[in-house]
């Protein structure tokens, strides 16, 4: 009996490393393979070799709070362990299936406490601590946000370019005696900086997935000692690299997520920003929703963009009936940043679905951004950044998540198991 739940731990455990990989892939690697950075196996295999270093190295820390820190590691039973990883097997199921961006971290938590509420072993100090960092977090993401926006992200926006290229970025030259690397003839000195953040940032979500995520696959088997730290590590990122192998080939083309509609400068930002929250997180053992965080991003970086039409002074004053005060709306993000009508250049969901760049939309010099204060604000306000309703979605689900899987764990190990 021992012997079939370690098996089916084990199958499942895999299950859910394989639908991490899967998507977390297409998220971190949909740009730089629109962009015809990358090829699709390449992709899958920078993420697996980044996702290999978060989880060794940062990871661990997440796989010891979830397997001991929480509740006592003797608690998590056979039983138990395929108990707790079957919620957060149905995170992910429910996720694909219906295209709901349920947090497997903040799912794989919340059946963990179930389990420590049913045998009253709950580390309540430590859970205090990681209800406070997923408080936390999120409002940091939305101020780094909001900084960015009004007083750095029209700058980048005119320095960097973003585009498809024709043909690879790298490639093969055959001319000559020897087969050589070089670069892409077309790509100007601009496109290069923009293809170099685009792949380096990329590779950075990839070391921030495994940080975060390679513990919601083997935590209850560790915690069990079913499989050593090393062993987990190693099982879960086997899974995930064969979900970024094969099924993060239809998400590298739909991405996902809520960001294909951010522009790429944009997706960058609340990417690394969200990375970085995740990562400092993972290196203290905090599990944490990498969904969360970026969404706020979102929304700060949209706010602050926008806040540009106006004055520190004129935010401050209070609105009266004959001035009700700026209407500054988070949709500014698609609104070109310099006194040309230039689009703000190609969003995720183009790049990643391969449509075409129009490159006359491509500046060739630097033109100035307007000064804070004299942007015109219905030119801020005229699209939209994100949609609401899927902004919603990701906060009910934020706290609905969590709070589904702990009574349903309670429910399961204190009625029935």
């Amino acid at each position: 009996m021992v012997s079939l739940l370690l098996i089916l731990g084990l199958l499942v455990a895999a299950f859910v490393g394989f639908n991490i990989g899967g998507s977390s892939t297409g998220v971190a690697f949909g740009p730089a393979v629109g962009s015809k950075l990358v090829r699709k196996v390449t992709a899958a295999a920078l993420f697996s070799v980044f996702a290999f270093i978060g989880a060794w190295t940062v990871g661990r820390n997440v796989i010891v709070t979830m397997s001991e820190g929480i509740v006592p590691a003797a608690q998590f039973t056979p039983v138990a362990g395929v108990g707790v990883l079957f919620f957060t097997g149905l995170s992910l199921l429910v996720s694909n299936v219906y295209g709901v961006p349920a947090s497997t971290s903040m799912t794989a938590v919340g059946a963990i406490v179930g389990l420590g509420l049913a045998t009253g072993s709950l580390n309540e100090a430590l859970m205090f601590t990681i209800v406070s960092a997923w408080i936390v977090a999120p409002l940091i993401g939305l101020v780094i946000g909001a900084v960015i926006g009004r007083y750095v992200y029209p700058q980048l926006e005119v320095r960097l370019s973003f585009t498809r290229l024709e043909r690879q970025l790298l490639q093969i030259d055959r001319s000559g005696r020897f087969p050589r690397i070089r670069l892409n003839g077309n790509a100007s000195p601009r496109d290069l900086i923009g293809s170099a953040l685009v792949l380096g940032i990329a590779c950075y979500m990839g070391f921030s997935a495994g940080a975060s995520n390679a513990a919601n696959a083997v935590a209850p088997l560790v915690g069990n000692g079913a499989v050593s730290i090393d062993q987990g590590v190693l099982l879960a990122v086997a899974a995930i690299s064969l979900g970024g192998f094969t099924i993060a080939r239809r998400t590298l083309a739909t991405v996902g997520d809520g960001i294909t509609d951010l522009p790429i400068l944009a997706a960058l930002i609340v990417s690394s920003v969200g990375a970085t929250i995740i990562t400092i997180l993972s290196y203290f053992g905090i599990p944490a929703s990498l969904a969360v965080s970026t969404t706020c991003c979102i929304i700060g970086l949209g706010w602050g963009r926008a806040s540009r039409a106006v004055t520190l002074t004129e935010l401050a004053t209070p609105p009266s009936e004959s001035k009700p005060g700026p209407n500054l709306s988070t949709g500014a993000l698609a609104a070109p940043s310099t006194e040309e009508e230039k689009s703000a250049g190609p969003t995720v969901g183009e790049l990643a679905s391969g449509e075409p760049t129009n490159p006359e939309q491509q500046y060739e010099e630097s033109p100035s951004v307007p000064a804070i204060g004299e942007e015109d604000i219905a030119e801020l306000t005229a699209e939209n950044l994100f949609d609401p309703a899927a902004t919603s979605q990701i906060v009910i689900l934020w706290l609905l998540t969590p709070s589904l899987s702990v009574v349903g764990s309670y429910l399961l190990f204190a009625l029935l198991l």
